[in-house]
């Protein structure tokens, strides 16, 4: 039996010599390892043998089994190598080549800037209006007549405002302040909610004005709510808009559906107040209009003024995208040019 463990041993290296890949290692290893390889089978009949031959044929039959073990391995590792280095040749890839260019779209800076300031918002505890409640066509009893806009009041001119042939009385927004009626009209005070979207006006189209546009109002209806709490909203908004360092101002104005009302500026972006042709020299630029909520705005949608008071504001979207990133002409975001777009 010594003998045949030796002679098996001798055919177990032949065997190894010749093998070429990883898998002639491994039909060595089932013919001569496995369970029904050759030295189990000889591991089998030391049941036969005395004591003695037992511990000298046993640990003979160990001995090799771990010679062989330890050659298949290291040609096993030596095969692996191989291949696996033939592989990464034939796969090489060069990566000082220039890669496919794959163009891929990007967030356009009016929709950019639309996110940044809802989020704001929403930061300073307001909701989003739903799409339901702010419709891009509307009837004047929500453009005008439930916003304290006169009958007579030069907005609601043709030459100002766009008709629809669909029915009488029937106009495209001329702001998103419908949406805030509709609020009003939908749940009880506290009220606190931002209105994005697409407003429409008719206007001569230049570099700072378009026949379509869009804007962002906010509203806020409580208890005891002041032109101070107004003041440090919108204070706050611009902080983390434009950054601490940008300079406002609070102008007093005139809107039908508030009272008082105010307009605010920014230090101008392009000259820091100095004066140029952007900011008309006046070194200031307007970034929305605000004020308290008329009490006969409140009444018209039953609440009651003397109980709650609130302020409202309105900006345009794309006249803050501009202040912001120093763009000069309001037709850049509606041409699609790429030059343009591909800065963002």
């Amino acid at each position: 039996m010594k003998e045949q463990l030796e002679k098996i041993y001798a055919n177990a290296t032949v065997d190894l010599e010749k093998a070429q890949t990883i898998s002639d290692i491994e039909e060595i290893r089932a013919k001569y390892l496995s369970r029904k390889g050759e030295f189990n089978e000889i591991k089998k009949n030391l049941k036969n043998l005395s004591d003695e031959d037992k511990r000298v044929v046993g640990s003979l039959a160990n001995e090799i089994t771990q010679k062989l073990e330890s050659s298949l391995k290291a040609k096993y590792e030596e095969f692996y190598k191989k291949e696996l280095n033939e592989k990464l040749q034939k796969e090489r890839i060069d990566i000082t080549l220039p890669g496919k260019y794959i163009p891929h779209g990007k967030v356009h800076p009016l929709t950019a800037t639309t996110n940044e300031i809802v989020a704001i918002f929403q930061s300073l505890g307001f909701s989003v209006v739903p799409d339901e409640h702010s419709p891009e066509v509307e009837t004047e009893y929500y453009n005008f007549d439930m916003l304290n806009v006169p009958k007579d009041h030069p907005a609601r001119d043709v030459q100002d405002t766009f008709y629809t042939e669909i029915a009488k009385n029937v106009v495209l927004r001329s702001q998103t302040s419908n949406s805030q009626i509709r609020a009003m009209e939908g749940q009880n005070p506290p009220i606190r909610v931002v209105a994005p979207g697409r407003v429409y006006r008719n206007e001569n189209i230049n570099a700072r004005k378009n026949n379509f546009f869009h804007q962002i109002e906010g509203l806020y209806v409580d208890k005891n709510i002041t032109f101070g709490d107004l003041k440090g909203v919108l204070n706050e908004f611009i902080r983390l808009y434009f950054g601490a360092s940008r300079p406002t101002r609070f102008r007093s104005s005139f809107f039908p559906f508030t009272e008082p009302s105010a307009e605010i500026d920014v230090q101008c972006i392009m000259c820091e107040g100095k004066g140029c042709r952007t900011c008309s020299g006046t070194g200031w630029l307007e970034i929305l209009g605000a004020g308290m909520v008329d009490p006969n705005v409140l009444r018209n949608v039953g609440i009651d003024p003397d109980v709650y008071s609130g302020f409202a504001f309105g900006m345009g979207v794309e006249r803050l995208s501009m202040l912001k990133y120093a763009i000069d002409d309001i037709r850049l975001f509606f041409n699609n040019d790429e030059r343009f777009l591909k800065q963002f």
